[in-house]
C-alpha cells in the first residue's frame, strides 16, 4: 500500500530505503531535504506514518524482501537501494531480488551478524552485488577509538586513509582564545591545518577571518599528523595516556570494544547485568576482568576504583542507563566518559549535563552510507554536528567545475568551504591562487543547505556553482 506518491523528477537521484527504523528514518530525512527522490519500504504502518509526517518521501507498506513490493516501490528505476532493517536475513534477501530487478543499482546492506560478514566475498558476488556491508556496531567502536585519540575531541573523523584528520575540539584555554581567525597562522604556524567550522550556543558557523574563537566554542580543525603538536599547543592541551578503562554493557559493542582495548594493552574491566552473558564474555576475552553487576551501582563503581579510570564507556542498549552510568562515574572522579546514545533528541541533553563524548550507532551508519549516495566521485563523508553539515572527501574529476581555475574564482555557495587538498604525497591547505588539478583529493565542508550544489560542482563541466 502506498501512502502517497510524489511526482518524480528526471534529474533526481532515486533512492529506495528498505526499513523505516532509526537508520532508515534519518537517512531518508537527510536525503529528502536535499531534493532527492526517496522511497521508504516497511511493514510497520506506524513507522511509515512517522516517516511521511516528518518528510516529503514516498512510503510503501510491505516487506522489502518481496519482489512485488520492490517493484511497486519502483526499484527497477532506483539508482541506490539501501537495505537497513533490523533483520540481516531480510536485508540479504532484499538485495538478492533487488539485484534481479535493478542490476545496475548500487546496493548497501546493514549486516550485524559476524558469521555473515565472514562471507564478505559471497555477499558482494554476482548473486547479490552488495557494494557495501554496514555494521553500525563496528563503526561505533571505531568512532570511540578515534575520539579517545585526540584530547578534548567531541567528534573526530579521518580522510585519505587517515592522512587528513578532522576533529571537533572544545576550546577552554590557550593562545587561540579571544583571537580573530585572521591571526590563526601567526599563532599556530604554517602547515596543513585549518579551522573548518565553529559551534557556538548550538549554532554552526562557517567562519571568516574576522570571526573570533571564544572560550567554550567547539572548533572543527582539519589537519595532518605533522601539525597535531602545534594544534594541541595552541589549545593548551596535552596528550593523554590511557591505561585503565571501564566498559559498562557487554553486548556486541561492549565485546568488540573490550577486544580493541586488549589489543591496545589497556587494563580493562567490563560490567554487565546478565550473569549468563558475563560467563560468555569471560570465555571470549583474554585479559579483561568481567564483572557481574550494574553500572549505575555506586558501591560497585567505588569498589572497582572508578576514580582511577582514565575512561568510562557506557554502551548498553538503554540510553538512560548509559547517561546515568557516565554521570556517576564522572562525579566519582573518572577522567573522561563516553556514552552510547541512539535517540537524536538526547544529544543536546548529553552535552548540556557535561558528558564529554557521545556516540550513536545511527549516526555511524548514516556516515557509512552517505558517500555512496553522494554524486560525483565522493570517497568518504562525515556528518558534522548531527546533520547540520557534512565533510566530504572527493576526487576532482577532469571535467568538473572545480578543476582548472584558481580557488578565488570558484563561485562557492554560501555554506561551503574547501578545506584541504591531497596531491600525491603532499597535503596542503588551499590558498586563493591554488588551482585544483584532475585527480586531486579534496576535502569540502558543506552545510546541509549547500550539499546539492556542491555535488553538482563535483559532477558537471563548464558550469559554476
Amino acid at each position: 500500500m502506498a501512502f502517497f506518491r510524489r511526482q518524480p523528477q528526471s534529474e533526481q537521484l532515486k533512492i529506495v530505503i528498505i526499513g523505516a527504523g532509526e537508520v532508515g528514518f534519518h537517512i531518508a530525512g537527510r536525503l529528502s531535504r536535499e531534493n532527492k527522490q526517496v522511497v521508504v519500504i516497511d511493514q510497520n504502518s506506524s513507522a511509515l506514518r512517522r516517516v511521511t509526517d516528518a518528510m516529503d518521501v514516498q512510503a510503501v507498506q510491505g516487506s522489502g524482501s518481496s519482489p512485488s513490493v520492490l517493484s511497486e516501490a519502483g526499484a527497477d528505476e532506483a539508482d541506490i537501494i539501501l537495505a537497513v532493517t533490523d533483520s540481516d536475513e531480510t536485508n540479504i534477501i532484499a538485495c538478492l531480488f533487488a539485484n534481479a530487478i535493478a542490476p545496475d543499482a548500487v546496493k548497501l546492506a546493514r549486516i550485524r551478524n559476524e558469521e555473515y560478514t565472514l562471507y564478505h566475498d559471497a555477499l558482494r558476488g554476482d548473486a547479490l552485488r552488495i557494494s557495501m556491508l554496514i555494521n553500525p556496531e563496528v563503526e561505533v567502536v571505531r568512532t570511540i577509538d578515534r575520539i579517545l585519540s585526540v584530547p578534548g575531541a567531541v567528534e573526530y573523523g579521518e580522510f585519505a586513509g587517515g592522512r587528513i584528520k578532522m576533529a571537533g575540539i572544545r576550546v577552554e584555554e590557550g593562545p587561540l582564545v579571544g583571537q580573530k581567525l585572521m591571526r590563526f597562522r601567526e599563532i599556530v604556524g604554517e602547515g596543513a591545518i585549518m579551522v573548518a567550522a565553529i559551534v557556538r550556543d548550538d549554532r554552526l558557523i562557517i567562519p571568516i577571518g574576522a570571526d573570533v574563537i571564544r572560550q567554550g566554542d567547539i572548533v572543527y580543525f582539519v589537519y595532518d599528523e605533522g601539525t597535531r603538536p602545534a594544534l594541541l599547543a595552541s589549545l593548551a592541551r596535552e596528550e593523554r595516556i590511557i591505561r585503565h578503562v571501564l566498559i559498562v554493557g557487554g553486548g556486541n559493542i561492549g565485546l568488540r570494544l573490550a577486544r580493541l582495548f586488549e589489543r591496545k594493552g589497556y587494563h580493562t574491566k567490563l560490567v554487565d547485568r546478565d550473569a549468563e552473558r558475563c560467563a560468555h564474555l569471560a570465555e571470549q576475552l583474554d585479559t579483561t576482568l568481567v564483572l557481574h553487576g550494574d553500572g549505575t551501582d555506586q558501591a560497585l563503581l567505588r569498589e572497582e576504583n572508578v576514580a582511577g579510570m582514565d575512561v568510562v564507556v557506557a554502551v548498553t542498549g538503554d540510553e538512560e542507563t548509559n547517561i546515568l552510568s557516565c554521570l556517576l562515574a564522572k562525579s566519582m572522579g573518572a577522567a573522561q566518559t563516553v556514552t552510547r546514545v541512539n535517540k537524536a533528541e538526547y544529544q543536546p541533553l548529553v552535552r548540556a549535563i557535561g558528558i564529554e563524548h557521545s556516540v550513536s550507532p545511527r549516526l555511524s551508519a548514516v556516515n557509512s552510507i552517505l558517500h555512496f549516495v553522494r554524486q560525483g566521485k565522493v570517497l568518504s563523508s562525515i556528518s558534522v554536528r548531527g546533520d547540520e553539515a557534512e565533510a566530504m572527501e572527493a576526487v576532482a574529476q577532469e571535467h568538473s567545475a572545480i578543476v582548472g581555475r584558481p580557488v578565488s574564482q570558484l563561485d562557492f555557495p554560501s555554506g561551503a568551504l574547501l578545506l584541504a587538498v591531497l596531491r600525491g604525497d603532499d597535503v596542503f591547505i588551499p590558498r586563493g591562487d591554488t588551482v585544483i588539478r584532475p585527480q586531486d583529493r579534496i576535502i569540502i565542508l558543506s552545510t546541509r543547505q549547500a550539499v546539492s550544489r556542491v555535488e553538482q560542482a563535483l559532477m558537471v563541466s563548464l558550469k559554476s556553482f
